[in-house]
Parts: C-alpha cells; sequence; structure tokens
C-alpha cells in the first residue's frame, strides 16, 4: 500500500467509514468530502492524521492534503467507498440523513446489478449516457431557441418574410443556440472526462482542440498523410469520446508515476501534449480518410439514384454527423444548387432526423412508466419536427442504443420515399425538418411531407416492435 492509498484509507475511517460517504469532491489542495452523519466523524482521530494538513468544518468536511497528492487520494477514497466523484452535489444537499441513505442503497443495488449484467456494449451505452444526459436540459432550450430561428431564416430565404430587424433577430436566436451545439465537442468533451476519471477542465481543451479555432485557409493545419487541410470537427463527437478516453488512461498513469510535488504542473501538461497532437495529427486525419472515402461511395448512390439512394442516404446521415463527416455533402449541396437551382439530396438527409422523430413517439407511447424518459422527450420532441436532432440524438436514442439503430431504419424508409417521388430538391441548405418546408423548390411540398410522414411512421413501428427492452419500459433507466 503506498502514502495516497494509505492517507486514503484512514481519512475513510475516521470520517465514520465507506457507508457515511456520500460524495466527493477536490480542489488543489484539499479533499471536500459529503458526510451523511457528522456525529459519525472522528475529528480528533482525523486531524491527526500523518499527511492531514488541516480540517475545516463545514458544509462538506474539508481535509487538507495538500497539491498534487490531493487527487490521488480523493481517486482512492471514492473507489474503495464506492461514493461518486463528482461536483454535482444539489440534489442531495436538501435532503434528510434517511433519504440519503435509501438513495444510496438503491444506487448500489443498482450498480451492482448492472457490473452484473451488463454486458461490454451495454457499458459503453451506460457511458454515453452519462456523457449526454446532464446536457439534455441545454440541448433542448438552445434546440428550440435554434428551431423557431431555422424557421425564421428559412422563410427570409424562401422570400416569405424579409426586414432587416427580422435577420438581427435570427442572428441573436442563432448565437444563443451555438453557445450550446456549436461547442459541443467542448462540452462532450468535459463530461466524458468525469465519466472516464480524467480532469473535466482538460476534457474540454480536448474537445475544443478539434474545433480549430483561429485556423485558416490561410493558416492550416495539415492532415500529415495527405497534406489537406484539416477541417473544424472532423472526427465528430465519437473522436472526441475516443480521445478523451484515451487521456485519462495516459493522465492516471502518469499520477502513478509523477513525484506529487511536481504532479500538478508535468501531468496536465503532458497528457494534453501527447492526446492534443494525437487528436490533430491521427484521429482527426483517420476521419479525412474515412470521408474521402465516403466521397466516392456517395457519388455512385447519387448516381444510382431512386429509392436505393434514399434509403441508403436517409439511413447513414446520422451516423456520418456523430463521425463529423456529414461535412462532405456540403460541397455537393453547392455544386447542385450552382448547376440545378436545387439540392436533392437535403430533403433525403432531412429524413434521418424525422426518422428519430418516429422513434421517438413510440418510445412515448411504449415506455410510459420510464418518467425520466418520458420527461425528456417533452422537450426533445418539439425541436426534432422543427429540424434540430442533437436533443434526441444525444439526449435519447443514441444513449439507449437500439433506437437509434431503428430510428435510421425509419430516416432511410423516409429517404427512400423521397428519392423514388423524384425532383424533391432545396434551393438552399438550411435547417431540416417542418422548418425546410419553405425552401422545398417547384412546390413539391406533398413530396417532401410524404418523406417526412414515412420516415415517422417507420421510426415509430421498427421502434415499437424491436428498439426496446423491458428495462427501458418498466424503469427509469436511460442507459441499459
Amino acid at each position: 500500500m503506498n502514502k495516497e492509498e494509505r492517507l486514503a484509507k484512514d481519512i475513510t475511517n475516521a470520517v465514520g467509514g465507506n457507508h457515511n460517504i456520500d460524495n466527493i469532491i477536490h480542489c488543489m489542495t484539499r479533499v471536500r468530502i459529503k458526510i451523511h452523519d457528522y456525529d459519525k466523524v472522528n475529528y480528533n482521530e482525523l486531524k491527526s492524521i500523518d499527511g492531514v494538513l488541516g480540517v475545516v468544518e463545514d458544509e462538506r468536511l474539508q481535509v487538507v492534503v495538500g497539491p498534487g497528492i490531493v487527487n490521488k487520494v480523493a481517486n482512492y477514497m471514492s473507489e474503495t467507498s464506492g461514493a461518486p466523484l463528482d461536483d454535482d452535489t444539489s440534489h442531495t444537499e436538501n435532503k434528510s440523513y434517511k433519504a440519503q441513505a435509501e438513495e444510496q442503497a438503491r444506487q448500489n443495488k443498482q450498480n451492482f446489478q448492472s457490473h452484473r449484467k451488463q454486458s461490454k456494449w451495454n457499458k459503453v451505452l451506460k457511458s454515453i449516457a452519462n456523457i449526454f444526459i446532464p446536457l439534455i436540459p441545454a440541448f433542448i432550450g438552445a434546440g428550440l431557441i435554434g428551431g423557431i430561428a431555422a424557421i425564421l431564416n428559412n422563410l427570409l430565404t424562401a422570400g416569405t418574410l424579409s426586414g432587416d430587424w427580422l435577420k438581427q433577430v435570427v442572428s441573436v436566436l442563432s448565437v444563443i443556440k451555438d453557445g450550446m451545439l456549436a461547442y459541443l465537442a467542448i462540452f462532450t468533451g468535459i463530461n466524458a472526462a468525469k465519466v472516464f476519471g480524467a480532469t473535466p477542465g482538460l476534457g474540454g481543451v480536448i474537445g475544443g482542440a478539434t474545433l480549430l479555432t483561429g485556423i485558416t485557409d490561410e493558416n492550416p493545419i495539415k492532415n500529415i498523410f495527405t497534406g489537406e487541410h484539416l477541417v473544424a470537427g472532423q472526427g465528430g463527437i465519437i473522436g472526441v469520446i475516443f480521445a478523451v478516453w484515451l487521456l485519462s488512461l495516459i493522465e492516471k498513469r502518469l499520477h502513478k508515476i509523477v513525484p506529487n510535488a511536481i504532479d500538478i504542473i508535468v501531468t496536465p501538461t503532458i497528457s494534453l501534449l501527447i492526446i492534443g497532437l494525437l487528436t490533430l495529427f491521427i484521429i482527426m486525419p483517420v476521419a479525412g480518410f474515412i470521408s474521402d472515402g465516403l466521397v466516392h461511395v456517395i457519388n455512385w448512390i447519387i448516381g444510382v439514384g431512386g429509392i436505393f439512394s434514399g434509403f441508403i442516404i436517409g439511413a447513414f446521415f446520422l451516423p456520418l454527423v456523430m463521425l463529423g463527416l456529414h461535412h462532405i455533402f456540403t460541397p455537393i449541396h453547392i455544386e447542385l444548387i450552382n448547376k440545378t437551382g436545387a439540392t436533392y439530396l437535403l430533403p433525403i438527409a432531412a429524413m434521418s432526423g424525422a426518422g428519430q422523430v418516429g422513434a421517438a413517439l413510440a418510445l412515448w407511447v411504449r415506455c410510459r412508466k420510464n418518467t425520466k424518459l418520458r420527461n425528456t422527450l417533452k422537450g426533445a420532441l418539439p425541436v426534432g419536427f422543427l429540424g434540430i436532432g442533437e436533443p434526441l440524438i444525444y439526449g435519447v436514442t443514441l444513449p439507449l442504443g437500439r433506437p437509434f439503430f431503428t430510428a435510421c431504419i425509419g430516416g432511410g424508409i423516409g429517404g427512400a420515399v423521397v428519392g423514388g417521388i423524384g425532383h424533391i430538391g432545396a434551393t438552399a441548405v438550411g435547417p431540416s425538418g417542418i422548418s425546410l418546408l419553405p425552401l422545398i423548390d417547384n412546390h413539391m411540398y406533398l413530396g417532401y411531407i410524404a418523406g417526412l410522414l414515412a420516415a415517422y411512421a417507420g421510426g415509430f413501428i421498427f421502434t415499437y416492435f424491436f428498439g426496446t427492452t423491458k428495462e427501458m419500459r418498466n424503469s427509469d433507466q436511460m442507459g441499459d
């Protein structure tokens, strides 16, 4: 047993044992412990522990152990006691000891059952759920604001509305919306770091690095394999999660081998440098390779046309979004608009979001006992109809697993309908869903609506019959 493990054990014993710890956080020098029953804390024993530099009796019991060592002690205490290492304790602040103990018992039981029954795939889904569920309120609020902005902007583009003041309103709403959606990689990095046991701020930096802030065409970062310019967001949210997982492995390893006196300086610097370079020069370029290959595949699919093309594009567009590869459609959209006056790909790609809506409707009907899920759907569904899909993707279908795939099938069905009807185009690139209607070319509104209804129905039917589990239907779990 090393020094940090011994110190963690002694502190745990002095504060009343594992069952008296609700949760733990730490700052630069202090382990801050949320205690169930302060009468069980032996303050004299705590203060006499070798390595404890001071004790502060506050709303949280603060044990001063010094820089460098504090994070190791907190991690060991969390691992041995089972108490979460977190910074979100608002849900327990006003609960009685009995209520907290009951909740802790329930959580322990769920953790035991999940560890006993979960496959590796379910563990992955649980991790994804833990990353995105805390962001659901932001997804919904920003998504609804973005949906309103999308409708107004498309009406302005179509010439149905006009006015500089209205353009200003759209700009303001878009800025608020982008405060969440444009920087989703950063929020994802922070939450992924919490889930994987890395420092949240470092995870946010890795997520932010994929945005290539300040990089222009005149001053690019080049793909070391092809020489082409890296594109902001290349690698997508999945790339960020993978990079932060690697970050957690390196950071934990460094904490074990770097001397405590310089740990706070050396570990974050080396961790960021290694993973930052790996992200920019390996993870993002690999996404570029995939992107280049998909361009050829998509061009071939477009050449085939009709129902087949519609189904493939509608079904696989959302996975492309998750990987940050949907940007490969942008030059195709622009080229089509320049040559023909409309892009016939956008209405098909829009069906992927409609499939998500259909899946969400099925979950609403099928999972009546899952109050947590239904409360999330209340906010995510309206913005999904307006073409803002992030709340549904990251807050509902992806964490649950099965509904994501059945929703993609629904999107494929809608895409097949749009592709089969043919000649359904959009005169400009804009948000999808119902809000795309003002941009539909040549009065093909009914064809586009038929595609939406088909995607809704497809997503609903496949999710209702194949997209749920007993746990989803009968409990409040979001990631099982």
